[in-house]
Formats: structure tokens, C-alpha cells, sequence
């Protein structure tokens, strides 16, 4: 489905340039597809179980993994030429959360970079599958009006059966 679905998706959002930033790329399977197609691929990883293997399986090539919480990790402001984030938002422990790594995304990104994401709806069977884990959903009718709190315009969203997808830019 990451190949099928996600990155003809991913492509068609426009060039990612030449320097990305990944956000909770868990296991690394959207790291691995992304690595192909950019110079340099940053991922950061909360994690330690799934940040140290990924950056042990990734030393010597394109990617640094970075273990810490997006929201804290100091970022070179205006250095990334994408951000992404897949399946994670709903995640974070609360939307107080989710809008501080919006900020920070935010932050990071260069004038005109796209931040893409993809995340779960708040539907039943999703919420069945997360009872031991958190899950704060994230209503994408809201969304717009979050990311334009922090700086990003020209939202899309894109609302599908279990999940949606968005695009914004950095003003």
C-alpha cells in the first residue's frame, strides 16, 4: 500500500528537494521509500526501541535518525525542504501536543515547504485497535485552522475511508 497508494500520492504533492524531514517514521518502511528519492532524509524518532535499530540499519547511507521528541529536538530553523508525517499524529499524547510539533515543523521549514502528512480517522475499529496505545485523533475539518495558527496556508485535505491525508505550506 506504501508503494501503491502513499507514494504516487507523496510525488504528485511536488518536489520534495533536496533535504527532508521525517517525523516518527517507526520501523522505517516510509524511511526506506523516501530515502530513494531525496539527498538527505532526516527522521526523528521518539522511541528508542524502534529510533536505534533504524539508525544501526541506515548508518553510512542518506539518513540520520535522530531518538527525541520532535517537539524538543532543536532544529535548524528554515533548513528543510519537506516535512512529513505518517500515521503519527494520533500518537501524541493530547492536540496541545500535536500543535507544538506543528510549530516546530513549522519552524524548520523552509518560505514555501510543504508539510504532508497522513493520519487515522476517529473511527471505531481504529480506536479498537489502539486500546493499549495512545490515540488522540486528529478531526481534519479542524486541522486547517490549526496549521494556520502556527504559520501554514493553503491547506488541502483529502478525507478517504480510515484516513486522511494533508498538505500545507510554510507562508
Amino acid at each position: 500500500m506504501l508503494e501503491t497508494d502513499l507514494l504516487p500520492w507523496v510525488e504528485a504533492a511536488g518536489d520534495l528537494g533536496d533535504d527532508v524531514l521525517e517525523i516518527g517514521p517507526g520501523p522505517g518502511l516510509t524511511t526506506d521509500l523516501l530515502r530513494t528519492r531525496v539527498t538527505r532524509l532526516t527522521a526523528i524518532e521518539m522511541d528508542p526501541g524502534l529510533a536505534e535499530p533504524l539508525r544501526q540499519r541506515l548508518a553510512g547511507t542518506n539518513v540520520d535518525v535522530i531518538c527525541a521528541d520532535a517537539t524538543e529536538v532543536p532544529l535548524d530553523a528554515d533548513r528543510y525542504s519537506t516535512a512529513t508525517c505518517f500515521s503519527v499524529l494520533h500518537h501524541m499524547p493530547s492536540a496541545q501536543h500535536q500543535d507544538q510539533l506543528f510549530a516546530a515543523v513549522h519552524r524548520a521549514i523552509r518560505p514555501g515547504a510543504m508539510f504532508i502528512g497522513v493520519d487515522s480517522l476517529d473511527l471505531e475499529p481504529i480506536r479498537a485497535g489502539h486500546v493499549d496505545d495512545t490515540f488522540v485523533p486528529v478531526d481534519p475539518h479542524t486541522l486547517p485552522v490549526r496549521l494556520a495558527a502556527v504559520g501554514f496556508d493553503n491547506t488541502t485535505i483529502d478525507i478517504g475511508d480510515y484516513q486522511f491525508r494533508f498538505i500545507s505550506r510554510k507562508a
